[in-house]
């Protein structure tokens, strides 16, 4: 098992805070003017894509237009939404761009979402009996969560659960555990199911039946068109959230692990417990700088296009505390993700957990 000093610890946290509170001072103008172009570009890219469904008769105007659909849905669903969900822009103080008023083109309910993910996971990222996005209650993605014979069929689980991936996060939103071990009453559930209902509603009738009716004799075209960009999207989105916490190197941690957690080991968590993505900067900007995964689970709230600017800082740091600084190419940690959906849908022998290459968390040991 790895062991850092105490001291070394909350040092590396200090050294994180001090790049926290430079990025907050240097806020300004270049971020405000960069996240209303992004949402231009979407806007452009989606009314464009629309329009050039319309107008698919031919086979490469409906492969023009479903791509720019798809990469519109990308932005608004990535670095436009999950990012302005976090507050990242609240400091601009603009209602439109603002956490309390985002609404987002995803069949999740933007309240039910921040509490589930922004409270949730990212407090207790990667704690098992915390973290429910640990396998989304769907999966074994760790060797302490107990095997049974339902996880034999969690590669299937994962592939079906890709391109119907914000279905799974609305459902995954309800909390259905909690329910049926009585921690939530069935009137709460009733009263979030009704809201996934409505916003879902909206989204089907807006993509499947309204834009479609509106297009007349290209209504099939523009239908399938709708569907494509939206199961693109849902499995981009699907590809890169995976990437980020379920590689191999990922490190899961128990409730005895975190009790008495200070700043610093909360920062050392958030590190252990994520991994990013090599890419230049259109990669970043489609991953919604989730590729950056890190640097936003150390920064949940700062501005998403300051993360490449802070990551080399970070990797530095890990560097000189000698501490791990888990990043690969989409394909390498694709193919480990899908290693680990695939060994760990098996039992783990009795007491070879260790066998499975999830490693030993850092612990901080006294100095």
């Amino acid at each position: 098992m790895q062991t850092v000093s105490t001291a070394d610890v909350e040092e590396f946290g200090r050294e994180l805070d001090k790049i926290r509170e430079e990025v907050i001072a240097s806020r300004g103008e270049d971020d405000a003017r960069y996240i209303r172009r992004v949402i231009a570009v979407q806007r452009t890219l989606e009314v464009g894509g629309r329009a050039l469904l319309f107008a698919s008769v031919l086979p490469p105007v409906w492969l023009a237009g479903t791509a720019a659909l798809a990469t519109a849905k990308i932005l608004e669903n990535m670095e436009i939404g999950h990012n302005v969900l976090h507050g990242q822009w609240d400091w601009m103080c603009d209602p439109e761009i603002h956490s309390s008023t985002w609404e987002w083109d995803l069949v999740s309910p933007a309240g039910q979402w921040k509490h589930t993910h922004n409270h949730l996971h990212h407090t207790w990222t990667n704690v098992l009996g915390k973290d429910r996005d640990i396998g989304y209650s769907l999966m074994r993605l760790s060797p302490e969560q107990p095997w049974n014979p339902y996880y034999l069929g969690q590669p299937l689980y994962n592939a079906m659960l890709a391109p119907l991936f914000e279905w799974g996060i609305a459902l995954h939103d309800l909390e259905i555990e909690r329910l049926v071990s009585g921690d939530k009453s069935w009137g709460q559930a009733f009263t979030q199911f009704r809201e996934i209902l409505r916003k879902g509603g909206r989204q089907i009738v807006k993509d499947y039946v309204a834009f479609p009716l509106l297009a007349g004799p290209m209504f099939l075209p523009v239908l399938l068109g709708n569907l494509t960009a939206n199961m693109t999207r849902n499995m981009w989105g699907h590809t890169v959230i995976f990437c980020g916490h379920f590689p191999d190197e990922a490190e899961v941690f128990t409730e005895d692990q975190i009790e008495g957690e200070t700043r610093g080991e909360w920062y050392l968590r958030q590190l252990l417990g994520s991994c990013n993505l090599d890419g230049g900067p259109l990669f970043h900007l489609m991953t919604g700088n989730l590729s950056h995964q890190i640097e936003h689970h150390l920064f949940p709230d700062l501005p998403s296009n300051r993360y490449a600017e802070v990551a080399p800082r970070v990797r530095a740091l890990c560097e000189r505390f000698g501490l791990p600084y888990n990043s690969g190419s989409l394909l390498r940690q694709t193919a480990t993700v899908w290693k680990r959906v695939f060994r760990l849908a098996l039992p783990t022998p009795v007491g070879q957990s260790a066998q499975v290459d999830t490693p030993a968390p850092a612990t901080a040991q006294a100095a």
